[in-house]
């Protein structure tokens, strides 16, 4: 079982030509390994998977995967709400070598829940590879129920979900009847340390983006229930967590990263740079969390 701070890293592109940088992309990989994060998400929502075509999804878990040679797990993002599209990325992840892959329900379409049951019922029985399950209504608009996460935890490869709900019951309910074997991971940085502290596994965060130190550290403590500890440091990273979603995410990480002089601010349309009125709110939250920024 992975556990700890798993960072949902960005792709970084250039500002010229909105390619990846694949160069940039090696730093932050580096960066985290010696920060001591846990864990590599990749091609996920701050990934900005839905502006990947599919070659350039196939090419970066590859390249991910190859570059990070097993120095710290990677987590392949591979939902799609075709139930083809997300198979065939699936099976590429497998193929690359990922450790396991992060599937997220399918967006717009609105599916039943037997439906969803059944979308992840069949990427799980055609690709023999651990799969985390990743429910984020607020953009997909489409909420997998308790019952039916727990009716995929009995799937053999099914082996966790990230809850990007925020909500600490729907959270407590899942980890109350999970079985053992079967993880469960924050998706939303404001309350992962009230969830880990309640039996939660690790965090799967857009924070840990630029602030991974104190991510790694305030998961550990949380898990070691070391709980004045992870909460003073995580009272630290408090205006980050909340200064990251003054837009939509990866916008405002990625002018704090560009900031930071790790990455260029390079979005793909329809995402555009961080508007100047917020400007202020974010380098305030850099400056609490002693980050340095130019």
């Amino acid at each position: 079982m992975i556990t700890g701070s798993l960072v949902a890293l960005v792709t970084p592109f250039h500002l010229d030509s909105y390619k990846i940088d694949w160069n940039s992309l090696k730093r932050l990989i580096d960066w985290h390994v010696e920060q001591d994060t846990d864990g590599i998400v990749i091609a996920g929502t701050t990934g900005e998977s839905s502006t990947l075509d599919v070659d350039e999804h196939s090419h970066i878990i590859d390249f991910v995967v190859k570059y990070v040679d097993r120095r710290v797990p990677v987590i392949a993002g591979t939902g799609a709400n075709c139930t083809r599209e997300a198979l065939a990325l699936t099976r590429i992840a497998k193929e690359a070598g990922a450790d396991a892959c992060l599937l997220v329900t399918p967006y717009y379409n609105k599916p039943s829940q037997e439906g969803l049951y059944l979308h992840f019922k069949t990427i799980a029985q055609q690709v023999d590879i651990p799969l985390i399950l990743y429910n984020v209504p607020s953009r997909t608009a489409c909420d997998l129920s308790t019952d039916v996460v727990l009716k995929l935890a009995m799937l053999d490869n099914i082996c966790g979900i990230k809850d990007a709900t925020g909500d600490l019951d729907r959270g407590s309910q899942i980890l109350s009847r999970r079985p053992s074997d079967f993880a469960v991971y924050s998706g939303d940085d404001i309350s992962a340390r009230k969830l880990i502290s309640a039996g939660a596994d690790g965090n799967i965060s857009v924070t840990a983006n630029i602030a991974p130190k104190l991510m790694a550290q305030m998961c550990k403590a949380a898990l070691l229930r070391k709980n004045l500890e992870a909460e003073d440091i995580d009272e630290i990273l408090r205006s980050l967590h909340i200064a990251l979603f003054l837009e939509s995410n990866p916008i405002p990480v990625k002018w704090a990263m560009s900031r930071m002089g790790l990455i260029e601010n390079a979005l793909r349309l329809p995402l555009t740079p961080m508007s100047e009125s917020n400007v202020a709110a974010v380098e305030k939250a850099m400056g609490n969390a002693k980050i340095n920024f130019y």
